[in-house]
């Protein structure tokens, strides 16, 4: 695989700020949330599955490429990573996974689509206030985390 190629962004900008040395307390918070959430504040699945959805709705190569990683590494299939952008087209999600994928999308795009009460009653369907809580908060953190690494212009690693 070749490195990757200039991000058009930043093109012919001067280096943008690194926020963990820059703002290394908002960080270090930042990623003890995060680590709670990978510590069991949400079913790992469901975890890399909101990481993958997010961060294609945002445009974040640089999250798309390290949490496919850890995606795959975790166990997840490689088909199921290929179709993830069509999800509501296949039969290779569950209908708990769906409801929360149409969550995520809703929440990430929350300005156009806003929390519509029809996809937290049916997320409600199949976790309790405790699970819908984290995978809230997961998909928040995604976002919060895509927001950083596209406004910060970082960029995939090649390998």
């Amino acid at each position: 695989m070749s490195a990757p190629t200039e991000n058009p962004a930043t093109a012919g900008h001067t280096a943008r700020a690194r926020f963990d040395s820059a703002a290394p307390g908002g960080y270090k918070r930042l990623a003890a949330v995060s680590q709670w959430l990978a510590d069991g504040g949400v079913d790992p699945t469901l975890l890399h599955l909101i990481d993958m959805r997010v961060s294609q709705l945002n445009g974040c190569a640089y999250c798309l490429d390290m949490h496919a990683q850890e995606a795959r590494e975790a166990g997840e299939t490689q088909q199921r990573l290929d179709v993830l952008a069509g999800w509501d087209e296949t039969g290779l999600f569950t209908e708990a996974e769906k409801a929360v994928l149409a969550w995520a999308e809703a929440l990430t795009r929350v300005g156009e689509k806003r929390a519509p009460q029809a996809l937290y009653d049916t997320l409600a369907e199949y976790y309790d206030e405790r699970e819908i809580a984290g995978i809230t908060l997961a998909i928040a953190m995604m976002n919060a985390w895509n927001r950083l690494a596209v406004g910060l212009g970082k960029e995939p690693e090649g390998r």
